[in-house]
């Protein structure tokens, strides 16, 4: 029995081991990539939507911060994440039989530029692009805002993670 345990013991530590460099994530990181940065996302959208950028900004980072080991630096990192809101676009997607709206989306668009340091075939220049629709008779205010733009935003930076980091 108690070399049974030591089998057991050993199948273990190697199972550990040999999945190391394995992330949960998906994200597959080279071991001399250790920073990254997110440069400020400018709001170049025809509508703007005060605060937008900045949070975008933030919502970026974090899950970066959130879903590596990475180190986040003002300048000089090995990844570099930049680019600018594209699109902040509210529109009816569906009618009612008065002609007035039944259901509205609103979408936001953001082109991002990513450079590896380490890596230049890694390069990235994509647009992004997410929706939320909400009831034609509600307002697009407070925290029905806070909602749409969160789960946009949840789903974009996700996007972008997927896109450059996990290779997907």
């Amino acid at each position: 029995m108690k070399g049974f345990k030591y089998i057991v013991l050993i199948i273990i530590t190697l199972t550990i081991v040999g999945c190391g460099a394995y992330s949960f994530t998906g994200a597959s990181i080279p071991p001399d990539t250790k920073t990254f940065q997110v440069n400020y996302f400018q709001n170049n959208a025809p509508l703007i939507e005060p605060g937008l950028d900045l949070e975008f900004t933030n919502s970026l980072t974090d899950l970066i911060l959130n879903q590596t080991s990475l180190s986040l630096v003002k300048s000089g990192g090995d990844l570099v994440y930049e680019g600018e809101i594209t699109q902040y676009r509210v529109s009816p997607t569906t009618a009612t039989a008065n002609n007035t709206a039944a259901q509205n989306r609103l979408s936001i668009s953001v082109n991002v530029r990513f450079y590896d340091k380490n890596d230049d075939e890694g390069n990235l220049e994509k647009q992004f692009s997410f929706f939320y629709d909400y009831a034609g008779n509600a307002q697009l205010v407070g925290s029905q805002k806070d909602t749409a733009v969160e789960e946009i935003f949840e789903r974009l930076t996700q996007d972008i993670f997927n896109a450059t980091l996990a290779k997907w």
